[in-house]
């Protein structure tokens, strides 16, 4: 992999994404429990989508980055058809280590926030591996 050019995933990075509620992405359709408000797996994706937008156009060439740590408290219900905003901030950046702070707020409240941990690869590399038989 390429060395990171000065300062290209450095601390301040940030990225906002949003999502409106569908039923697809309520507790009772992705598994995560039997009511129908935005499910925990979704919020964690959203998350991750904030991350992963964050990053991006400041990654060497043939690079990616991969989730390998979440901390998320899920504190409030979304219920369909509200739309919550993810934003991420890239907050350390340690050699291929980058920890990012979350917040998801829905109409001016906070429904959930936490870190997230990414890890900057190789793709080609971390691809190769992946296919390998256990």
């Amino acid at each position: 992999m390429q060395e990171l050019p000065d300062q290209a995933l450095a601390p301040g990075l940030t990225a906002q994404v949003e999502l409106t509620v569908t039923d697809a992405d309520t507790a009772q359709a992705v598994g995560s429990g039997d009511v129908p408000v935005l499910g925990t797996p979704r919020v964690l994706a959203l998350a991750e989508a904030a991350t992963v937008a964050a990053t991006a156009g400041h990654l060497p060439n043939g690079s990616t980055t991969v989730g390998t740590r979440v901390e998320l408290e899920h504190r409030a219900a979304t219920p369909v058809g509200r739309m919550v905003a993810a934003q991420a901030r890239l907050t350390e950046v340690e050699r291929r280590r980058l920890v990012f702070e979350i917040t998801v707020t829905e109409g001016g409240q906070t429904v959930a926030e936490g870190r997230v941990e990414r890890a900057l690869v190789d793709r080609h590399r971390f691809l190769a591996r992946a296919d390998r038989p256990a």
